[in-house]
Formats: C-alpha cells, sequence, structure tokens
C-alpha cells in the first residue's frame, strides 16, 4: 500500500536523528518496523481519498436536484 520510497523517506529521517554508529544498523530495521505498524493501520492513498471525494460530490448534487424535483412534485398535488 504505501510506497518504498515513502517508507524510505521516513527511515532515513528517523536515521537523521539517531547517533551515527546507531543509524548505519537501524536502517533496515526501522524501515521494517514501519511496514508492519503502516500494514495495521487502516489508511488510504492521497488518491483514494480523493476519488472518494469525488463521488461524494457526485452524490450529493445528484441528492440536491431530487430533492427539487420532489418539492416541485409536492407543490403541484392538490392541497386535501
Amino acid at each position: 500500500m504505501f510506497s518504498q520510497k515513502l517508507l524510505d523517506e521516513i527511515a532515513a529521517a528517523v536515521n537523521h536523528v539517531l547517533p551515527q554508529p546507531l543509524a548505519g544498523d537501524t536502517s533496515s530495521n526501522v524501515r521494517a518496523a514501519l511496514q508492519s505498524v503502516l500494514d495495521r493501520l487502516d489508511l488510504v492513498t492521497r488518491e483514494e481519498l480523493e476519488v472518494q471525494e469525488a463521488v461524494l460530490a457526485r452524490t450529493r448534487q445528484k441528492l440536491q436536484e431530487l430533492e427539487k424535483k420532489i418539492a416541485a412534485l409536492e407543490q403541484r398535488l392538490p392541497t386535501e
């Protein structure tokens, strides 16, 4: 789900703040730990989120149109 580039960037940032002797030894461990944690999280990519936002926007628009049509039809009904 997550790109190797993203994991590499996070691992590099973590390694950057570690003392130099530890940084080299922990790089692969940090990357593996990050992958494990991220895999357990219920996350979506930015692209998936944007697609769902677009679907929601279209659905809202259709709902508003239907509400207007229903209101217009209700006005045409004879009153009791």
